[in-house]
């Protein structure tokens, strides 16, 4: 048997004109084999010369707003509050908190992540000399921190006299007593201008609490937090406005006449992105919902949905969408497409609905179907900037609800926001549930949505990380170093995919085992 020479192995595939697998737009030829999920098939392995560390996931969530990483958390009443979006920005990706709330309150959650890291702080709380011990201490025990500026006459901007710290009040029991009797007057300053790295650096080497920034006259201009240092050295991808250095934060509104007024109090509350919450996406609620808010807020950026076909993501691109969501019917706990007969595969939806808005720049977020590493990944292959998660979080320490046990297992409730639960929560403007799939008046409620439970996942300040290496190894596997490329690559041929069969899947699993633990990270 006559065998080739090895050295000649690479040129002679180079010189081959039919390449391993299949580019995407032959896998999602639907006309060969219909829609497509994300286990139906898998990216083929490139070759590797670089460590999975040097992979960036920067990725694109709309026109304007760059992230570290492409995961966003759903806005979901059992997903996403104040917790879970402070958490996410500090993780380098992004929450958008639901509105199955009161307006008020939702603006009070955009207001707690907006305070939880702050550059330069540009409205600090400030006490008079005249304060009493009492009225600080009860500060700190509201707002969660001490360190409070001491103006003259008590308000901002003022002339700057002293600070009142923790360590001042502490174990002063006279809660009469004022604060000038124990506030530090001796203090490091800088002076009005000053760029935040020199700050910063002034605030470590000063080793203080607080670094105080004035004018020329002494009056107080803006306050800089030694907690929000340590938080930038311990988050270093974290999600902030280019602006005002603190965390970005989205939430979701309807698109009834009150979301107006839902809406102003959360850009009030500095909102970054607002997502405009719909099971299906392309209604002229929505496409009038944009042009208003594109007139009334110009500066801020509009994610549009969901859809998932071309047609759709047309609508909304033309009124002035910055970002998609695409998905219909394929959460974990969505029935839309078995009760409404409406929906697409998720795979298929994303690439169809990313091939045509890609050309437009304007970024998709891929919502529903995603269960693990891999299906951000082919989510990504297929054409997607940043996937959106629910079931993946929910069940997190920082996901809304208390746990439960049920059969052994440490529980937390989840829920689809079409479920009959979520549609039945009301509040004295009408229900965001309801309004999402066009059902606020409707006397019986026909479900879209289930209610469920998930097993404890621990903290998203782990599990997020986990996400974050595997996606990095996922894409070393692939030969690509950085999502970006990914997707490029994907577009052009360059990175090959492979259908699989329901066997094919069952080989790819766990199998042939008497018992097993699934543990996937520690």
């Amino acid at each position: 048997m006559a065998f080739k020479d090895c050295t000649k192995a690479l040129e002679e595939l180079k010189a081959y004109k039919a390449k391993d697998g299949l580019s995407v737009s032959e896998l999602m030829d639907s006309h060969v084999r219909g829609g497509l999920t994300y286990n139906d098939f898998l990216v083929l392995p490139g070759k590797i010369d670089f460590p999975s560390s040097a992979v960036s996931l920067e990725s694109k969530l709309t026109k304007n707003i760059t992230l570290k990483t492409p995961f966003v958390s759903s806005p979901m009443d059992t997903v996403t509050e104040a917790e879970m979006a402070i958490h996410m920005a500090l993780l380098g990706g992004i929450g958008i908190i639901h509105h199955n709330s009161s307006a008020e309150d939702q603006a009070e959650m955009v207001k707690r992540v907006k305070r939880y890291e702050n550059g330069f702080i540009n409205e600090p709380v400030v006490l008079s000399p005249e304060a009493t011990i009492g009225e600080a201490k009860a500060l700190k025990q509201e707002l969660g921190f001490a360190g409070f500026p001491v103006t003259e006459d008590g308000k901002f901007p003022g002339k700057l006299i002293g600070i009142v710290t923790s360590r001042d009040i502490q174990f002063v029991e006279d809660v009469t007593a004022k604060v000038s009797e124990v506030m530090t007057t001796e203090l490091v300053t800088a002076h009005k201008g000053i760029n935040l790295t020199d700050a910063n650096e002034i605030l470590r080497k000063s080793k203080k609490g607080k670094l105080p920034i004035v004018d020329d006259n002494g009056t107080l201009v803006s306050l800089l937090s030694r907690t929000d240092l340590q938080k930038n050295l311990n988050y270093p991808n974290a999600s902030k406005s280019a602006t005002t250095k603190q965390l970005l934060c989205g939430a979701a509104i309807g698109t009834l006449d009150a979301d107006r007024e839902r809406l102003a109090l959360l850009v009030q509350a500095g909102l970054d992105v607002v997502v405009l919450d719909s099971s299906q996406g392309n209604s002229v609620f929505q496409l009038n919902m944009i042009k208003w808010i594109k007139e009334t807020y110009p500066q801020l950026d509009v994610i549009a949905g969901n859809v998932v076909t071309r047609e759709q993501a047309a609508s909304l691109i033309a009124a002035g969408a910055d970002g998609l969501r695409i998905g219909m019917g394929s959460g974990s706990i969505c029935i839309t497409q078995e009760v409404m007969a409406c929906g697409r595969p998720q795979g298929t939806a994303v690439y169809n609905v990313t091939q045509f808005a890609n050309q437009f720049g304007v970024p998709c977020i891929a919502d529903g179907g995603v269960q693990n590493i891999g299906h951000i990944t082919k989510a990504i292959t297929l054409g997607a900037s940043c996937v959106m998660m629910g079931s993946m979080l929910a069940g997190t320490t920082e996901s809304p609800g208390d746990y439960f046990y049920r059969d052994g297992k440490r529980l937390k409730t989840y829920r689809g926001m079409g479920s009959i639960d979520a549609m039945q929560k009301t509040d004295v403007k009408g229900n965001a549930s309801t309004s999402r799939y066009f059902s606020e008046s409707d006397a019986v409620f026909v479900a879209q949505g289930v209610s469920g439970s998930v097993v404890d996942k621990g903290s998203i300040k782990k599990y997020i990380p986990y996400l974050y290496n595997g996606l990095q190894h996922s894409c070393q596997d692939i030969g690509v170093k950085s999502v970006l490329e990914l997707r490029e690559k994907s577009d052009s041929g360059e990175v090959r995919f492979e259908y699989r069969t329901p066997s094919a899947q069952l080989e790819g699993g766990v199998h042939n085992l008497h018992s097993y633990e699934k543990r996937l990270f520690n």
